[in-house]
């Protein structure tokens, strides 16, 4: 009687509020060519700065990301000037777009704020990637480059706001 009790509890609370129940981890498969270098890029905390090289051929050579005050190894190349976009305190990646074919051909990083970093050519296949948990944020990108970005997946978590900020102490 006391499992049901329970159970019933559970289930209540569960009911109630859907997005607190939502996975606090989810993972966007990668998209493009299969081929190269594999890259993850990593860090603590939140993304606080994106970076994107392009080429003159409309591909993605290269991505950057800087977490906190640390800046990731660029994926793929650092070619020419970047594309680059700083959030603001709180702002995190809530999306990330684009298209692709034998390389990725453009970006989109979208924040919660509604900003956007562009970078590229639209031209070839197209992909949206998002979490499931709409209080999750980018944290994790991945995939393989070869002379540029050849794919793209995306890692996405719950990261508690007060783990780490912009501001400075």
């Amino acid at each position: 009687m006391l499992f049901v009790a329970v159970f019933a509890l559970l289930a209540a609370a569960v009911a109630s509020d859907p997005v607190e129940n939502q996975p606090y981890y989810s993972f966007s498969p990668q998209v493009g060519s299969g081929t190269g270098t594999t890259y993850t890029i990593t860090g603590e905390g939140r993304i606080t700065a994106v970076r994107v090289w392009e080429s003159y051929s409309s591909q993605i050579r290269g991505i950057q990301f800087r977490y906190n005050y640390i800046w990731s190894p660029v994926a793929g190349n650092a070619y020419s000037n970047p594309t680059e976009i700083e959030l603001y305190e709180g702002e995190y990646i809530v999306q990330v777009s684009g298209k692709y074919a034998s390389y990725l051909q453009s970006v989109v990083f979208t924040t919660s704020m509604g900003r956007s970093l562009y970078a590229g050519q639209p031209s070839g296949n197209s992909f949206n990637m998002y979490p499931d948990n709409p209080k999750a944020e980018l944290v994790i990108i991945s995939g393989r480059f070869s002379g540029g970005i050849r794919s793209l997946g995306a890692h996405w978590a719950v990261i508690d706001p007060s783990f780490n900020s912009t501001a400075t102490d």
